[in-house]
């Protein structure tokens, strides 16, 4: 799986892509990550990717000719699966369905990622792309939103997490036998813990409930099954 992100601040993601399970799936060349500097794109001597609203406003917006000449360049004459998104927050909210099934699906997930007060409709228009959020709210911009995307699709990409890590998650449960999602598309999640099995907190004893520590799986499933959210 390759993603590609379209930002004016590449530099963000090197920390976050560089650690943990999704530096370990780079590494083992399970999935690509490229960050690529809008500016490239761009043929004015300043770079500007962005210029006032049409019909007025507050805000600055980001320009069609750089984004289409970065995707261009980017998709390499689509020969890969691609899907182009929008990071954008009147999209398409994005949830764990969509995750698996572009998974599945794709073979590259070009993000653009957008500040200020958006992106010109056309690139939308002309691109095909698919306009997603990650929640009902806005953000300063798209590159935390790029950053949650790619780490929602690269647990699923085959090798990156163990089959069995997945397979206890609800959310798997759930699209595995096409059950009906939530509005939101979260689907469920059960209560987690770990050692010890009493903590002691300010006076305080919060244990570890009895049936996890049974060993006694069908209970600890229907368990499990009972307080997820």
């Amino acid at each position: 799986m390759r993603f590609d992100v379209i930002t004016i601040f590449p530099k963000i993601f090197d920390s976050y892509f560089s650690e943990s399970i999704i530096k370990r799936a780079q590494k083992k060349n399970l999935i690509t990550i490229k960050a690529h500097d809008l500016r490239r794109w761009t043929t004015d001597k300043h770079h500007k990717v962005d210029d006032s609203p049409y019909g007025g406003g507050a805000g600055m917006v980001f320009k069609v000719d750089p984004i289409l000449k970065a995707v261009e360049a980017i998709a390499k004459g689509g020969k890969l699966k691609q899907k182009i998104i929008i990071l954008s927050a009147k999209g398409k909210q994005f949830n764990q369905k969509l995750a698996y099934d572009w998974a599945k699906k794709y073979d590259q997930i070009i993000l653009i990622s957008g500040r200020y007060e958006g992106i010109d409709e056309r690139v939308k228009t002309i691109l095909r792309a698919e306009e997603i959020s990650v929640g009902p709210y806005v953000l300063t911009d798209g590159d935390v939103a790029a950053m949650i995307i790619v780490s929602a699709i690269s647990r699923l990409v085959h090798g990156v997490i163990k089959l069995e890590s997945l397979q206890e998650e609800s959310h798997w449960n759930l699209l595995l036998k096409k059950e009906k999602d939530t509005e939101a598309g979260s689907g469920l999640e059960y209560p987690h813990y770990t050692r010890p099995e009493v903590l002691n907190y300010k006076g305080k004893k919060y244990r570890v409930p009895k049936i996890l520590l049974s060993g006694h799986q069908k209970n600890i499933a229907e368990w499990r099954k009972k307080h997820s959210k």
